[in-house]
């Protein structure tokens, strides 16, 4: 058995950057084990490749909720990263850290250190922003964010145009001073490749001689000797393994796969772990617990404008795209399917944005089985307008199953579970045709596809969104943060309550979710939290 002061259980958003940050003074030997495989793909590399991996099991784990009655019964696809990079290898690369309130909100609510102004510091050092640098941006960090203004599809300029006569003002920056308004998104690529954790943290640290990599290494228990945690047990080719921790045992396997592994390892809610046999070493209600995640829909329209339909659909127009971005790495293939967005207030008496907007300059009403058929849009001039909800107060949870590792645990989302959450998407969808109503869009407009015009009523709406909405892959706080250990998990230095040598440092510790997308704030989740471990270190 070997021994390293670190072992980290997952190469995600958070754990590329524990692994760079706790190896760079060459003091710690650091292991990463990933379940899954290599991130040297072409479609994980190429942008808008994830729409080959969103299926693909291969490099994603493809959950699956419980049958959701907040969705008409539907069963929502959750997938989730299962390679070097986690889920930042195979996302959208819309770059949000979400708004100040969320942070200072963390830090209000007891967990010192985690408010907005503690967190700018990290943000800006770990990002090299093209927009270049100011008081809210940072350039020369291991993270390239390119500013994609200059690239956007040309329809991008009626959807801002749109947006700005229904009230909305444009934002050049959702990540400066404030986030209302409408804009053009930054996204994690450099020079037409996705920058992925694995690239902008992971792949520098393992060319330092402290840092090891296992993949296709599934973690399969945490081991204590008492109440420490000194070991993870994992399967590799077949074989069980055994390392051992000298110093910390620290999982960053995100919001489904951190809770189901303290679970197994006898970490969490007594009853269950005693129902499936699982000898409890510390009972946890809240592991597993707590989860939230956003929840989004599409509206889509029929253009008399040509949009990327009729680019990226002809097997000529692949071709065209293909050798531009083969020998550019520009084009549509270098880009995010959101070209620009925007947050606003379904009520004006709400003090900040409580929904995030998506302009999509194609459409993909007709489904293509196996893949999200990004790549094969519709055969005719199409685009759409999305949004999703920014803080639910819907929650749901994560539980395992059975003791076999092996065994996805059960998700259950409850979205749309309180009466709250449905009076905002009510009026959230109300403004998306609101938007398209406006003279720039109207005028392009040939007609609703979907959901429609013959959806009107509240209750149609109402029925319709629950029918047709779905994860926008956020999920967070399975493994909260906060001084209660009868309400937490972890505490604000990311250490698990009662236990000694283990910590969570990923999107589940979040108190709260946040307004936008999780990539950034899970990026700086793992900065931060390299910091308290290194703080920690006598």
């Amino acid at each position: 058995m070997q021994t390293y002061d670190f072992i980290i259980v997952g190469s995600g958003s958070a754990g590329s950057v524990l692994a760079e940050r706790l190896s760079a003074t060459g003091r710690f030997s650091v292991l990463v084990l990933e379940a899954g495989g290599s991130d040297r793909r072409f479609y994980v590399q190429m942008p808008l490749g994830y729409g080959k991996t969103f299926f693909d099991p291969a490099v994603n784990w493809n959950y699956k909720t419980e049958p959701d009655p907040g969705l008409a019964g539907n069963v929502d696809h959750w997938p989730r990263g299962k390679l070097l990079g986690g889920s930042s290898s195979i996302n959208a690369m819309v770059w949000i850290r979400g708004a100040r309130e969320d942070f200072d909100a963390w830090a209000a609510a007891g967990n010192p250190g985690w408010g907005f102004d503690d967190l700018l510091p990290a943000f800006k050092a770990l990002e090299d922003n093209q927009a270049g640098a100011d008081q809210w941006r940072g350039v020369g960090g291991p993270l390239h964010i390119t500013d994609c203004s200059t690239s956007v599809h040309p329809l991008t300029k009626r959807y801002l145009a749109a947006a700005n006569q229904a009230g909305l003002p444009f934002n050049p920056d959702f990540n400066g001073a404030s986030q209302e308004g409408v804009g053009i998104y930054q996204i994690t690529t450099k020079n037409g490749r996705r920058m992925s954790a694995a690239r902008a943290f992971l792949r520098p640290a393992m060319k330092r001689k402290n840092v090891r990599v296992e993949i296709n290494a599934l973690a399969t228990r945490i081991l204590f000797e008492g109440k420490r945690a000194v070991c993870i047990e994992y399967l590799q080719n077949g074989e069980t393994k055994t390392a051992r921790a000298g110093r910390e045992v620290i999982l960053s396997g995100g919001s489904v796969n951190s809770p189901q592994l303290l679970q197994l390892s006898g970490v969490g809610p007594s009853a269950l772990l005693g129902a499936l046999g699982i000898p409890v070493v510390h009972a946890s209600e809240n592991v597993g617990a707590n989860l939230q995640d956003h929840v989004g829909i599409n509206y889509t329209y029929r253009g008399r404008l040509p949009t990327l339909n009729q680019i990226l659909r002809p097997w000529w127009g692949k071709l065209m795209v293909g050798m531009q971005y083969m020998l550019m790495r520009s084009g549509p293939l270098s880009l995010s399917m959101n070209n620009a967005g925007g947050f606003f207030r379904t009520d004006p008496a709400i003090s900040r944005p409580n929904m995030q907007l998506y302009f999509q300059a194609f459409s993909t009403v007709i489904p293509k089985s196996g893949e999200r058929p990004i790549l094969t849009p519709d055969p005719w001039p199409g685009f759409s307008i999305g949004l999703s909800n920014c803080r639910p107060s819907s929650r749901g949870e994560i539980m395992i199953r059975s003791a076999n590792p092996h065994d996805y645990p059960k998700i259950v989302a409850n979205a749309f579970s309180t009466e709250a959450d449905v009076a905002e998407m009510l009026a959230a969808v109300k403004f998306i045709r609101k938007i398209a109503a406006m003279p720039a869009m109207a005028e392009i407009i040939e007609e609703e596809v979907l959901p429609g015009p013959s959806i009107t009523s509240d209750a149609d709406l109402i029925q319709d969104f629950r029918k047709r909405s779905g994860t926008v892959y956020h999920p967070v706080s399975t493994c909260r943060m906060g001084t209660d250990a009868a309400r937490a998990v972890v505490d604000p230095r990311l250490t698990v309550h009662g236990l000694a040598g283990l910590r969570v440092i990923d999107a589940s510790i979040f108190p709260d979710n946040i307004t936008g997308n999780t990539n950034a704030a899970s990026i700086v989740t793992g900065w931060k939290g390299a910091e308290l471990v290194l703080e920690d270190q006598k």
